[in-house]
């Protein structure tokens, strides 16, 4: 069988099936030695915000709202305000693993962000920590796209 080789844009289209968020991309650039905030929510990897991850619905509503950036990074091993002990093993039946969901942007970007999603994190049941810092963008640069041919 002959697979025939595909484009990031194709790949994202089967992956997530996501072809509003995909087409409402934009470049959006961040500049050198400028000051940025960074938007941190601490959640668990089974919390949930209607019938998606919550770590999805984060960085599709981010990127649609032209946030610069989303990163979302898996814990080994955490605990929060319920003092359970979460870690990843693999005889666990549940991935249920802390998780950070980090955004970069410019600090009044970020707030307001928030600010559309707080309801919808304060009703969940589900408890939740979100942090602001302020940072220095040292350096911001733009790779080239690879092409598959």
């Amino acid at each position: 069988m002959c697979r025939q080789k595909r484009s990031f844009k194709s790949l994202f289209f089967l992956t997530f099936g996501k072809g509003d968020w995909f087409s409402q991309y934009k470049k959006i650039e961040m500049e050198n030695n400028t000051s940025a905030g960074i938007l941190r929510f601490f959640i668990s990897s089974t919390d949930l915000h209607k019938h998606e991850s919550l770590y999805e619905f984060i960085v599709f509503q981010a990127k649609k709202q032209g946030i610069a950036g989303a990163t979302v990074l898996k814990g080994v091993l955490g605990y929060g305000a319920s003092s359970v002990i979460h870690s990843y093993k693999f005889w666990e039946i549940s991935d249920k693993i802390p998780m950070v969901v980090e955004l970069i942007d410019e600090p009044d970007k970020l707030k307001a962000f928030y600010e559309g999603i707080r309801t919808q994190l304060e009703t969940m049941k589900y408890g939740c920590l979100v942090t602001f810092d302020t940072t220095t963008v040292l350096l911001s640069k733009h790779g080239q796209k690879k092409m598959f041919k």
